[in-house]
């Protein structure tokens, strides 16, 4: 199927909605949609109230704990290990950082929002990516990168409307004025 606009023709290859193929795809976004944001609310809940995974009791947020300054100040290395230090445990970067895992993952759960879960998840993902550089394991590529590019999927096929109120969102008036808010 090919649509004509007045500058470019596009030729559209995404599976028909009512194909097998094109169910499966939907599914399969769907699924990392919600398992990101799973991975995203699960580190705000972990670091809120210190449930023992990455983040023991006492340093929980809600205990007087930093959830950034344990790791800026001694997990981040490479070229801007500086930046990050002098960053480690300020109250901004703290509230920052978990009011946008807090958002991020309640939208990719939702599938409300997810053009704006994917933005600011690819660049806190990316940010974190260069918060320990060169990766571990490989010379340039880790799996930040790889879910940066997953939420940039997500946003541009509307994954939000399969098993999330993506649908129901996209009616709103406001984002209807601002297809941005998708």
């Amino acid at each position: 199927m090919t649509a004509t606009t007045d500058r470019v023709t596009v030729e559209n290859t995404a599976p028909t909605a009512g194909t097998t193929g094109g169910r499966a795809v939907r599914y399969i976004l769907a699924s990392l949609r919600l398992a990101l944001g799973w991975i995203f609310l699960w580190a705000f809940v972990d670091k809120m109230f210190g449930l023992g995974m990455a983040t023991e009791s006492t340093n929980a947020w809600i205990n007087g704990g930093s959830p950034t300054k344990g790791f800026l100040t001694f997990g981040v290395t490479g070229p801007f290990t500086d930046v990050y230090t002098a960053i480690a445990g300020a109250a901004w970067a703290d509230w920052l950082f978990m009011v946008g895992l807090a958002g991020i993952g309640v939208a990719l759960l939702l599938g409300i929002g997810v053009r704006v879960a994917a933005v600011t998840g690819g660049l806190l993902l990316v940010l974190m990516w260069t918060a320990v550089l060169p990766p571990e394991n490989n010379p340039f590529m880790d799996d930040h990168l790889i879910y940066a590019a997953v939420l940039a999927v997500l946003a541009l096929v509307d994954a939000g409307d399969t098993w999330g109120l993506g649908r129901v969102w996209a009616q709103l008036p406001v984002v209807q004025r601002l297809p941005w808010l998708r």
